[in-house]
Parts: C-alpha cells; structure tokens; sequence
C-alpha cells in the first residue's frame, strides 16, 4: 500500500481547537475511502502553541508552506477561500502543480 502525505489547509480563525481537529478527523476519513489504496498520513500543520514573532499569522504561514513541500496531496478544507492563510496555500500549491482537494 503506498504511503501518501496530506496536508490540510483549513480556515481556522474562531473556531476551537477541538472544532479544528475534528474537521481534520472528518477529512481524513473522507480521503482514506477516496484513496483506498493509499496509507493517509496527516502532515502536522496545525500549532495549538503559540509563536514568538511580530506577525504570528504570517509566522504561522511560513511554517505551513514549508511543511506543504513535503505533500503528495493538498486539500481545501470547506471554506478555504474566506482565509486568507488558505487562499496563499492554494495559490502555493497552484502555482507549484501539487495535487488539490478541494473540500468546499
């Protein structure tokens, strides 16, 4: 079975942490019958800590992008494009020719 790397690209600006994991829960569940041949594997994109910066959300950003280098599969969690962290991965992941889901 080959092993793929999902990255989740996810609106997360006032919602808790427990709604933010179990839409990433329900998301993965959607892959795995999607790709029945394929072992999922979540790319940890998501910080509960905080970050030392001036600008943690572009902090934040800049850390997703380099985790979204390592993805064999990118998905749009439903909303992406009312985030504007997730619009800049779409477009990362666009203009870069990755694969995309998109869950909206």
């Amino acid at each position: 079975m080959a092993k793929m790397k999902v990255f989740i690209s996810q609106p997360m600006r006032g919602r808790s942490n427990e709604e933010i994991k179990e839409e990433r829960t329900r998301i993965l569940a959607t892959l795995s019958l999607m790709y029945k041949d394929s072992e999922i594997e979540e790319i940890q994109s998501y910080f509960e800590e905080d970050v030392e910066s001036k600008n943690p959300p572009v902090a934040m950003l800049g850390k997703s992008i380099e985790l979204m280098a390592e993805a064999d599969l990118v998905v749009l969690a439903p909303d992406w494009c009312v985030a504007r962290g997730c619009v800049i991965e779409e477009k990362v992941a666009y203009d870069y020719g990755l694969e995309i889901v998109d869950m909206d």
